[in-house]
């Protein structure tokens, strides 16, 4: 990823919370000589030294195992609130548009799981994260040959990660004027994910309160 020095993020803390917050993810591996890509969720967990593991699993039909199952490198991208930026919250002319963004790149290689119990271990940990927020959260508890078979149609795997990559794109280029201007235009908005944005750009630091 490209990554300009004054939008890197190397804190492993902030790196973590991008992942745990946006952990629907795209992995990317090589596939036959060319780029494939799948989304998922995948889990983190950090090991305290800037790196960690991330698991999760693709469908058994899915041929990106097979890339897995070759011990090179893979790319796991997730992405963070973003908008698009107009020249005129800016105070300084002439300036025109750009595109605002949080990304984390996760490099690693991968360990395959098929057995069962690894499985079964996997998918009860996803669906307790991601059932946490509902009213009332889905119990996993399924006919057991359901359960076998729906196992033996997915291959699991951990992803060790090897480097993080951060890239927060918040306007850190731009006079503290424009800043401002570029917060206040985000959080004003109706769209969920401005308002996101902005909160990036006030959690940084880069403007000062209102």
């Amino acid at each position: 990823m490209y990554i300009p020095a004054h939008f890197a993020v190397t804190e492993a803390e902030k790196l973590a919370s991008v992942i745990s917050r946006n952990s629907f993810a795209v992995l990317v591996t090589q596939h036959d000589g060319a780029p494939f890509a799948t989304h998922l969720p995948l889990l983190f967990t950090p090991d305290g030294k800037g790196g960690g593991t991330l698991e999760g699993h693709v469908a058994r039909a899915n041929p990106q195992w097979q890339d897995l199952a070759r011990g090179e490198e893979a790319l796991a991208v997730f992405t963070g609130p973003h908008a698009y930026v107009s020249p005129s919250w800016y105070s300084e002319h002439p300036s025109v548009p750009t595109w605002n963004y949080v990304a984390v790149h996760a490099y690693g290689v991968a360990t395959l799981h098929e057995d069962a119990e690894w499985l079964g271990k996997l998918v009860r940990r996803l669906v307790a994260v991601y059932e946490a927020g509902q009213a009332s959260p889905w119990q996993p508890e399924l006919p057991p040959d359901y359960e076998r078979g729906m196992l033996r149609a997915i291959v699991g795997f951990e992803l060790a990660i090897t480097r993080l990559e951060g890239k927060f794109k918040l306007s850190q280029n731009r006079t503290e004027t424009d800043r401002q201007g570029v917060h206040f235009a985000l959080s004003s908005s109706e769209r969920n994910e401005d308002q996101r944005l902005a909160e990036a750009m006030a959690e940084e630091k880069l403007v000062t309160a209102d």
